[in-house]
């Protein structure tokens, strides 16, 4: 399953999170976002994954999607370096405001990663 490859532990952490309230929005996270978009051809996950966290930056107001998919990004190749990239690309389309706040995710992600 795809959300397993990218999100990991975090991936079922979001679909556990759903089983009370709100299931039926779990099931179509599984099915349509990582069984339809994420198994379509022509992208690899790494790429797929630069694009949803170009994305979540540029919104500004999905912190906790971001950085579930920086998780992502790095668990299918990407590195630190490609995320700061990603998230300073985004200033001229998204603002200073939302490059900052995705480099605030970023850093708690890297902090967490890396046990400090």
């Amino acid at each position: 399953m795809k959300i397993a490859e990218i999100d990991g532990h975090a991936g079922e952490q979001v679909i556990d999170s759903l089983r009370d309230i709100a299931p039926d929005l779990g099931r179509y996270i599984i099915e349509y976002s990582f069984g339809d978009i994420y198994s379509r051809p022509g992208l690899d996950l790494k790429t797929r994954e630069m694009v949803t966290v170009a994305m979540c930056t540029a919104l500004g107001t999905v912190a906790p999607q971001l950085g579930v998919h920086i998780h992502g990004l790095l668990n299918v190749g990407g590195t630190e370096t490609e995320v700061v990239e990603i998230i300073t690309q985004m200033v001229g389309y998204a603002g200073f405001p939302a490059a900052l706040n995705g480099i605030a995710v970023a850093r708690a992600v890297f902090a967490e990663r890396t046990g400090d």
